[in-house]
């Protein structure tokens, strides 16, 4: 939902158009299995996840470090010290806390596994879609807002968007140990498939309908854009509706994380307010 910064070469094609290949990043992948920092790794070892080992900043075992310890030594995991270096470079130079854990091969989930998942809970199917988020930082934040909002899943395409990294594990500030992440090859036909399943497909983006009137209660997908370029035009035609969130100042969009944020909320609101 964000415009960003392009940082393309002059190239357009037939049409005038720039081609969106010439400005895309590739996102930097880092070991999946590494959890860096002190809430990542609480919550990782609360997840019930295999864990092969603990490496503790020489030096540093109290406080909260303390505890993760503690939990460790009883889940019978080998814990190793460890230089500040060392750590620095398993964790890819994000911000470890003195604690870095080695964890078993993240597992995604099928979309099957998410409705099934909704419907162990009893409650209407609620996930959100991502069209090619690219930024670590951003998917790690949409991962956090959709726990938090009670979101069953989020769907990620295989191609031009990020994976479950150690950053994205950091950002989402350990909510990705329990949040059902599923990977797809096509991302049009999986919306279709969840339209047949009796989700309405809420696609955000600018120039729809205000958030604030919609009913986005009941089996719901929000289906949010890159950062760079929004939703594609495949994808936003398989939607049912287009839901913008109204701007007052002088900047025209929101970073894709807050703006996923809000509307999280706001689905939360519906669904748990009585009628």
């Amino acid at each position: 939902m964000e415009k960003g910064n392009r940082d393309f070469k002059n190239k357009r094609n037939g049409k005038g158009e720039y081609r969106r290949e010439e400005y895309r990043t590739a996102p930097v992948e880092v070991d999946e299995c590494i959890v860096s920092g002190r809430n990542a790794v609480k919550e990782l070892l609360s997840s019930g996840r295999a864990v092969e080992k603990m490496f503790v900043q020489t030096g540093d075992r109290e406080g909260s470090v303390k505890m993760l310890v503690a939990i460790a030594v009883e889940r019978k995991i080998p814990i190793f010290d460890a230089d500040k270096t060392k750590l620095d470079r398993m964790s890819g130079g994000a911000r470890h806390q003195g604690v870095v854990c080695i964890a078993a091969e993240r597992e995604y989930y099928s979309v099957e596994d998410i409705l099934d998942y909704a419907k162990e809970r009893g409650e209407a199917p609620f996930i959100v879609i991502l069209d090619g988020v690219e930024d670590p930082h951003n998917l790690g934040a949409i991962i956090r807002s959709a726990e938090c909002s009670g979101a069953h899943g989020v769907i990620i395409p295989k191609r031009r968007a990020v994976g479950l990294t150690t950053t994205v594990a950091k950002a989402s500030a350990g909510a990705i140990e329990h949040m059902r992440v599923c990977k797809v090859t096509n991302l049009a036909q999986t919306l279709d498939e969840l339209k047949e399943k009796g989700l309405w497909l809420y696609a955000a983006d600018m120039g729809g309908e205000s958030y604030y009137s919609l009913d986005m209660k009941g089996a719901v997908g929000l289906v949010l854009g890159s950062e760079g370029f929004g939703i594609s035009r495949l994808v936003k035609e398989k939607c049912d509706f287009v839901v913008s969130i109204p701007l007052y100042g002088s900047v025209n969009s929101m970073n894709v994380s807050c703006a996923a944020s809000v509307i999280l909320a706001d689905i939360a609101r519906q669904r748990h307010t009585l009628d």
